[in-house]
């Protein structure tokens, strides 16, 4: 696997200083208690271990007790490397020591979503057929964060093939929320909001086909970013850059905290010689966005689906914030995202599910696995599977004319918070408010912005256009200043 050439090259010209620095007067090293380590950002941890004010080992320490306090409720973490984890953290001390550091996670711990390959450990993606699998190599994004000086401590759960909205398989069973034990944490990337939402990992890396990393952070109340198509390889995870559908889906960071999303993404980006996707696109900074010239638009409904109240106060309330930091917001309705979905829904199953059984068969999972709730599918014929693909870039030409008047697009990632566990496949719930950015590519951020009366986290989408995170992210900045964002769950 092609690590990142060196963490500095992503973002070079554009900062006058490392981004891993904290600013000179940041007192949140100095205010770490042993207390307190497991719920510090990455890059608080990153800082105070740079310092010397805390030692990887300790910080290690603190996220595998609370994974041993939390994970018997949750079934987020499933695979456990602690032991390798502790003599990682002992040689970046002892590497510090004599003045080396590996990169701007040097010592820092981290949890991987099982649907990546990780060499030395059992990676399963949630298939029987891979239940002992354990492959000689990482998966590109693991690779990165692992050059750049993370620890890894172990993999977190995710549906089978990474293919639903619960994270649930018949190799390790079902993920709770962390807010409330009988609800669903979403899916695929329930595994890692889990166990990022209870402290027990300061980052995590996830998916997205449909909303895998944008569900689950907004059922968990963290933040998560869907890249641009493109801007990171997909190699080694189990659904690769091969295929259809290979532009929608993509790998991003997940992490209690924006600041670490920011910190992630220039690590991971860029192209690694394998995925023919990936493109070496500039990757700006999000301090440099200026707010008061950044043109918003919002909705909080569309109307197949209505939201909660709660829903559109979220929304409302992240608008407020970007507004008196002097952005110019306006309410409106993009084009086409109902045929967007409709589209996202017929393609995605258009050869019968036949993609998803190649995958079965080649792991040797017997029958269908837990994918046979899905319900059957016919296959198109070749003449209405092209005129999908084009009826498809209409849409996304359509969408990317109305971006020609704003800057990022705010409005839900769902239209409730949480559902009990099941709830996903009862009639009225759907995705119909993100999968529509599967299929345009755009870069995606989401940050908690609310909670609802039962005191369950709900989050606001942040969209930027194409190859503009920077912009998405640095709107997430101040949504999350202004809500608070992550809340610690009553675990």
């Amino acid at each position: 696997m092609i690590p990142r050439r060196t963490f500095v090259a992503a973002m070079a010209g554009s900062m006058a200083v490392p981004w891993y620095l904290l600013p000179a007067g940041d007192t949140r090293v100095a205010q770490l208690t042993d207390g307190t380590l497991h719920y510090a950002s990455a890059r608080v941890l990153a800082e105070a271990i740079r310092r010397k004010r805390v030692s990887s080992l300790e910080v290690v320490d603190a996220c595998l007790r609370r994974i041993e306090q939390v994970n018997p409720k949750l079934n987020a973490v499933v695979q456990l490397t602690a032991e390798p984890a502790r003599a990682g953290a002992r040689q970046a001390d002892a590497e510090l020591a004599r003045g080396k550091l590996r990169g701007p996670l040097h010592g820092v711990p981290f949890t991987v979503k099982d649907s990546f390959d990780v060499a030395g450990v059992i990676s399963t993606a949630g298939t029987q057929g891979w239940a002992k699998r354990i492959p000689t190599e990482d998966a590109t994004i693991v690779a990165r964060i692992r050059a750049a000086g993370a620890i890894l401590l172990g993999k977190t759960n995710t549906p089978e093939f990474t293919w639903s909205d619960e994270t649930d398989n018949l190799v390790y069973g079902r993920t709770s929320n962390p807010y409330d034990l009988t609800r669903t944490p979403g899916g695929s990337s329930g595994g890692p909001a889990a166990i990022l939402a209870s402290g027990g990992s300061p980052l995590d890396v996830g998916s997205d086909t449909g909303n895998s990393i944008r569900m689950p952070a907004h059922n968990c109340g963290i933040a998560g970013l869907k890249p641009t198509a493109g801007r990171v390889p997909k190699t080694g995870h189990a659904i690769s850059y091969r295929g259809i559908l290979e532009s929608w889906t993509q790998v991003g960071p997940m992490a209690r905290f924006v600041e670490d999303l920011i910190l992630t993404l220039p690590l991971v980006a860029g192209v690694d010689g394998r995925d023919p996707h990936a493109v070496p696109a500039p990757l700006l900074d999000p301090a440099r966005v200026d707010v008061r010239a950044l043109r918003v638009i919002f909705f909080t409904a569309i109307p197949s689906r209505t939201p909660t109240a709660e829903t559109v106060r979220a929304v409302e309330g992240a608008v407020a914030a970007v507004h008196a930091n002097g952005a110019r917001v306006e309410p409106k309705l993009p084009p086409g995202l109902e045929d967007a979905t409709d589209l996202w829904h017929k393609i995605v199953f258009a050869d019968g599910g036949a993609w998803l059984g190649r995958l079965l068969q080649t792991a040797g999972t017997p029958g269908t696995g837990s994918l046979d709730a899905l319900p059957a599918k016919e296959q198109v014929p070749s003449d209405q599977l092209t005129l999908l693909v084009e009826q498809l870039d209409e849409v996304r030409s359509q969408l990317l004319r109305f971006m020609q008047d704003a800057d990022v697009i705010i409005c839900p990632v769902m239209a409730m918070p949480a559902v009990p566990h099941g709830g996903s496949s009862q009639p009225g719930y759907a995705d119909r408010y993100n999968e529509p950015h599967n299929i345009t590519g755009w870069p995606v951020a989401v940050v908690r912005a609310g909670t609802s009366p039962e005191g369950l986290p709900i989050g606001v989408q942040i969209v930027g256009q194409p190859w503009h995170e920077h912009v998405a992210l640095a709107v997430a900045k101040v949504v999350e200043a202004a809500s608070g964002g992550w809340k610690a769950p009553p675990l």
